[in-house]
Formats: structure tokens, C-alpha cells, sequence
């Protein structure tokens, strides 16, 4: 079968024939429909030798969706022919997390050598792709499999994000999104479906603002110098209830904590890093929530899924086939992607 794989550290990624494998006791085999391209694969891809640690050659993707196409023994419940969304944080299914639903947080992966498809385990893009348990199947029904299977990652970690500051996001309140990428411009779907408080969001690019207009922001502005005025201005100087960074650089980080009113919330979703400034005399908002949410739970997926269904939510996508793949990642490198990405085999 076909296949991209990360094979050679800080080169593309190639389209390669390798084994169609087979699923053992307790898995399922699917036969991919759609995979979502991520910047996460782009941050592991840029990492040098002595930082990777996701094995080669690595079959990308962790946004999957497929058709079941081969049970393992044991498997219980799942049916050959069925739709399906997969879940991708995977845990090891005893702990009080993962039988929380929770295996985003599980406390025993590290300890096991468990990880995510395409962060480790052989990923979606290909033609084929093992889950390892059918727990980590979601049923996608009569959803389009290339319009949704982004939402497993772009829909479910800014979901997560987001529920964690619901108390907040009350009528009269003000939430601001940096970064309308693949995960932000859903983000602000969410807010609107979620919540009533004002949405705003802030980009370097003038296409992506404008895509933040079109999916529900009820203001944009460039993310430069003036920015935190701005926004200050449409809040009467409060500053706003809550940050969500899908970038997560020095450069946002210090806009959010500029903008981010008394005991607001902080929350960092983007792939980045930097320093923060706190302490009661450190001149930043006081009783400020900081929070680095990973992923989402099982059963957030399943009512993210729920909204695309009610038409609340929507991905921006671009399609490309498993041979073009390559071509959306040098599109995502150079920051020439509006939305997401998505191979279809």
C-alpha cells in the first residue's frame, strides 16, 4: 500500500510502498477515507536529531477517518463497513483517566510507550491504518469523512480548550482568539455555538481574517503592535474574559497577557513556546488562569462531532490526494494554507 512517511530527519516527507498490515487481537484495520495535515507534524518534523523522538520511518497523521475493514480477535461491537472517526490521544484504558475518558491525561502512557498515531504509531495517511483498540473509534455516521476528520484534532483540542472556560464566556463577555489557522478559525465556531460572549480574533494574515469574518468573529485585527489598544478599547479598558492562543509564541504570548483582564483566563493551545511574567507585583492581571490544555477527551469528541452535525461547525478544508501530500506540507511550511489540509488516499 501507499504511504507517507517521515523517513530521513529534516527532509520532506515521501509517498513510499510498504506492507498492508494486518490487525491483531483487539484491533481494527481501516481503510482510510481522509487525513487531516497538522502543524504538530510540521513541529516534529522540524526538530533535530537530538530532540526526535517519534521513531523513523513514521507514517504521519493523527487525524484519521475510514471505513472498518478488517477486526482483529476479540473485537467486540464494531462491524466491517462502518464509518469511522478515530480518537487519537490514546492511554492505556485502566487508569482513572482513560476510564474517565480522559486518555488525553493518561497517567501511564509515557511508562508504557503508548502514543498517537502519527506521533509514533503508524499514522492515517496511507491506504490503510491500524487502531489499536476499538475504543478509540468514534462513530462518523452519514458525516462527510473529508469535510470532518479534521475535527478530531482542529475541532476536538479547541473544544477542549474552550469548555475549561465556559464560566466565564457569560452573556457580556469578551473572548479573544490569536491565530485563525487550522484550529483557530474552528475555535471561533465554537465560541459562537457555545457561548454568547463577543468573539475576536487576531492574525498576521488578511486572508485569515477574513476567514475569521465569514465563520463568525464579530471583529479582526492585524496581531501587531496596537493590537492589546484595540481590543482594550472595544472591552472600556476591562481587558477580556479569555485568551485562546493557537500560537503560542513570545510574540502572542505577551499580546494575550496584555489583553487578559482580572481573573480571566490564559489559555495556551498553539505549538509554541515562551515566558510569562507573574506574581502579584509583576504588573500582569491579577488571578489570571494559565492553562496548556492537550487534546481533548473521548467523549468531547463525540459532541464535537454532534455539532458539525447540527451545522455549528465547519472545517475550511483543501483536498489533496496521498501522492500530493507532500505538496500540502511544503504549502504548510510556507504558511499558504487557509483552513486545513487534508489527503484523501
Amino acid at each position: 500500500m501507499k504511504a507517507l512517511q517521515y523517513r530521513n530527519i529534516g527532509q520532506a516527507p515521501e509517498v513510499v510502498e510498504i506492507d498492508t498490515p494486518e490487525p491483531g487481537p483487539g484491533q481494527v484495520r481501516l481503510k482510510v477515507t481522509a487525513a487531516g495535515v497538522c502543524h504538530s507534524d510540521e513541529y516534529i518534523m522540524s526538530l533535530p536529531e537530538s530532540e526526535y523522538v517519534y521513531g523513523l520511518p513514521l507514517t504521519l497523521g493523527h487525524e484519521g477517518a475510514g471505513i472498518v475493514d478488517k477486526i482483529g480477535e476479540g473485537v467486540k461491537y464494531i462491524e466491517e463497513g462502518q464509518s469511522m472517526a478515530v480518537y487519537g490521544p490514546w492511554g492505556c484504558g485502566l487508569c482513572y483517566e482513560c476510564s474517565s475518558g480522559r486518555e488525553n491525561y493518561c497517567r501511564n502512557a509515557g511508562t508504557y510507550g503508548i502514543t498517537p498515531p502519527g506521533l509514533g504509531a503508524p499514522g492515517s495517511m496511507a491506504e490503510y491504518m491500524i487502531v489499536d483498540s476499538a475504543r478509540h473509534l468514534v462513530p462518523l455516521g452519514d458525516l462527510d469523512p473529508v469535510r470532518n476528520v479534521s475535527l478530531t484534532d482542529a475541532g476536538l483540542t479547541p473544544y477542549h480548550g474552550i469548555k475549561g472556560s465556559l464560566e466565564k464566556l457569560h452573556s457580556g463577555a469578551t473572548a479573544v482568539v490569536i491565530g485563525v489557522g487550522g484550529l483557530g478559525h474552528v475555535a471561533i465556531q465554537i465560541l459562537r455555538a457555545l457561548t454568547s460572549a463577543t468573539v475576536v480574533a487576531l492574525d498576521i494574515d488578511e486572508a485569515k481574517l477574513n476567514l475569521a469574518s465569514d465563520v463568525g468573529a464579530q471583529y479582526t485585527f492585524p496581531s501587531e503592535a496596537g493590537a492589546a489598544t484595540m481590543v482594550s478599547d472595544l472591552t472600556n479598558g476591562l481587558g477580556v474574559d479569555a485568551v485562546f492562543d493557537f500560537v503560542a509564541n513570545q510574540a502572542t504570548l505577551d499580546l494575550g497577557q496584555g489583553m487578559v483582564r482580572h481573573q480571566g483566563d490564559h489559555v495556551l493551545l498553539g505549538a509554541g513556546a515562551g515566558n510569562l511574567k507573574m506574581g502579584l507585583v509583576s504588573g500582569a492581571a491579577w488571578d489570571v488562569s494559565v492553562r496548556s490544555p492537550y487534546w481533548g477527551s473521548r467523549s468531547e469528541l463525540f459532541e464535537v462531532l454532534d455539532l458539525a452535525r447540527s451545522g455549528n461547525i465547519r472545517v475550511h478544508t483543501e483536498v489533496f490526494s496521498l501522492d500530493d501530500a507532500p505538496s500540502a506540507y511544503e504549502k504548510l511550511k510556507n504558511n499558504q494554507l487557509l483552513g486545513r489540509a487534508v489527503i484523501v488516499p
